[in-house]
């Protein structure tokens, strides 16, 4: 293993805080800075893994820095966005549209409705209603009344 420049070593490491695999950490070194590494090599600047337990303090705190950073600030990410998401939905129908195609024309809407109503979220609604989907019936009795009641129904449970 050649002896990395800080400078590699720091996009290294911060491609790795935001997630990137071995595999794309290795391929953009190649772009960026014309270097051929090794996925072992870029592994042992993490130090979430057992090869990058020795890795220096300066690097475990710059990767944790750009992790919580990276993690906060998913608002910077356009596509994190409902409405950026629903425009480009927009864009891509109307341009299916025109060229005729009816069937992903169909399949941009249908994506788009899910995503109006949170389908590719975590959030769960859940409606609550009475017979007929009419409003839940309550009843509000004395403590006496429900002891009544509730001795009524271990009665009948008894036959």
């Amino acid at each position: 293993m050649a002896a990395l420049k800080p400078e590699v070593k720091a996009f290294i490491v911060q491609a790795l805080a935001c997630y990137d695999t071995p595999s794309q950490v290795v391929e953009s070194v190649q772009e960026a800075f014309g270097l051929t590494i090794s996925r072992q090599q870029v592994e042992s600047h993490d130090p979430t893994k057992v090869s990058g337990k020795t890795l220096a303090q300066k690097w475990v705190d710059m990767f944790n820095a750009a992790r919580e950073r990276f993690q906060n600030e998913v608002g910077d990410i356009p596509i994190a966005s409902k409405a950026y998401r629903l425009r480009v939905l927009n864009r891509m129908a109307a341009s299916a549209e025109k060229m005729k195609n009816f069937g992903m024309t169909s399949q941009l809407i249908e994506q788009a409705a899910k995503e109006m109503g949170d389908a590719y979220t975590n959030k769960h609604k859940l409606e609550h209603s009475g017979p007929n989907g009419g409003a839940i019936q309550t009843i509000t009795m004395s403590k006496e009344e429900y002891k009544s009641a509730r001795q009524e129904m271990m009665e009948d449970d008894d036959c």
